[in-house]
């Protein structure tokens, strides 16, 4: 489900320093006044079974009352370290490959995702990592094998709020769940507050993940993806070099706020985890903004007033800039695989009163990396992935030009 932000009253915890916040439990506030969003909050479980006759009853909500403990860090290896950077496996196979935009998405018809070998998946890492989404249709992968093959991309994250399917043992599957039970209500959020990256307040937020639509409205229920490559690649050099220094605290405090205005468990208890405000991918070694409207709160170290503006800024980059977004319309047995390290998505909510259902698996990715931190454990230098597209096409750019003669960019032949 995606996160809608609703307003946290902030405490002396809130305002820590980065060094306290790595991964800091946020305890809630005895007796605090809570923001209930009934559209944001979890689905109602289905408990008396008045809907058995759906196809897909056993998939419908249920919040068991499980207690797991604080996720702790491990390493991990991303497969597209050991692809092949043409992904002729992959894509050999299939019937047709089509860009859905110059920046993000791609399409591919005549793959069966339950028969990929580990070869075709890790070059599927790859390209995911590249387009930062794709897409596949007619797919009969069931949910059993769908949790396969994201565990090839690593340890599955189980969800601490959301609603598992009634089924047993599926406590790994993220429930995506709406029908005529609950309406939309724009008075409690904003369209641009959807917009998110999933669970990025983990220490280690997801990487390669995918999502099935089972039952999908007639028309509307579309999800919306936005590149945070391409975001970090429409900035000025200065921007960018000042973003890449920043910090900025992500909580998952509204989410568990949300849930226990519900009345449900919170599994695990919620935390602020610091991370940088640009990334950089393991495998394509490209820069990407990753802050989201969904979880991301503040920049750490600067006045209030500057990191809102500079939040906001970029908020409304990733939500209202078309170049750098691909829509995706939904079919039953479609699956989009995109990689939440460098994309953000929001799902429209248009579709009332007919029922949206999908699963979704959802492996750990690695602990995120600011450039710095990028290059000095790697020895490689961080790159701008429109400035590599247009590199590999002959294409100078005034702004690497720019970038590349630092303090001799300025003007010439001036006297003060």
């Amino acid at each position: 489900m995606a996160p809608v932000a609703t307003e946290i009253r902030r405490t002396e915890e809130d305002v820590e320093t980065a060094k306290s916040l790595k991964a800091k439990v946020v305890k809630p506030s005895d007796g605090q006044e809570t923001s209930f969003n009934p559209f944001y909050s979890p689905p109602s479980a289905d408990d008396d079974g008045s809907d058995d006759s759906y196809e897909y009853a056993r998939y419908k909500p249920s919040f068991p009352k499980l207690d797991w403990a604080p996720l702790e860090h491990f390493e991990i290896t991303d497969r597209g370290t050991f692809a092949d950077p043409e992904k002729r496996a992959l894509l050999s196979a299939a019937k047709k490959v089509t860009q859905l935009t110059p920046v993000i998405g791609t399409e591919i018809e005549g793959l069966d995702l339950s028969q990929l070998s580990d070869t075709q998946k890790d070059e599927l890492a790859l390209l995911v990592a590249e387009r930062g989404v794709v897409f596949f249709r007619d797919q009969g992968i069931d949910i059993h094998q769908q949790l396969d093959l994201a565990r090839h991309f690593g340890p599955l994250h189980k969800h601490a709020t959301t609603p598992v399917p009634k089924e047993p043992g599926l406590e790994e599957v993220h429930l995506v769940y709406n029908d005529s039970s609950r309406r939309p209500d724009p008075s409690a959020f904003s369209k641009l507050e959807l917009w998110h990256s999933d669970v990025t307040y983990e220490l280690q937020p997801p990487s390669t993940t995918s999502l099935k639509g089972l039952t999908i409205p007639p028309v509307g229920g579309d999800t919306l993806f936005s590149s945070g490559y391409a975001l970090y690649s429409s900035l000025s050099p200065g921007l960018q070099a000042y973003l890449e220094g920043l910090t900025a605290v992500h909580s998952a405090a509204a989410q568990a706020q949300g849930a226990r205005a519900a009345g449900t468990h919170v599994r695990r208890p919620e935390i602020e985890t610091v991370h940088p405000v640009v990334r950089v991918h393991p495998v394509t070694g490209w820069k990407s903004v990753y802050v989201n409207p969904g979880f991301t709160r503040r920049i750490v170290g600067v006045p209030k007033v500057e990191s809102d503006f500079v939040l906001q800024f970029l908020f409304r980059q990733i939500g209202e800039n078309p170049d750098f977004q691909v829509r995706f319309r939904w079919e039953k047995d479609s699956v989009a695989i995109w990689d939440n390290r460098v994309l953000t998505h929001s799902a429209t909510f248009d579709f009332w009163p007919h029922r949206r259902h999908a699963l979704r698996a959802t492996p750990t990715g690695e602990k995120p990396l600011s450039v710095a931190d990028y290059e000095r454990k790697t020895g490689k230098k961080a790159k701008d992935r429109q400035q590599e597209v247009w590199k590999a096409l002959g294409v100078a750019d005034s702004l690497e030009k720019a970038r590349n003669a630092g303090a001799n960019s300025g003007p010439k032949g001036y006297n003060d």
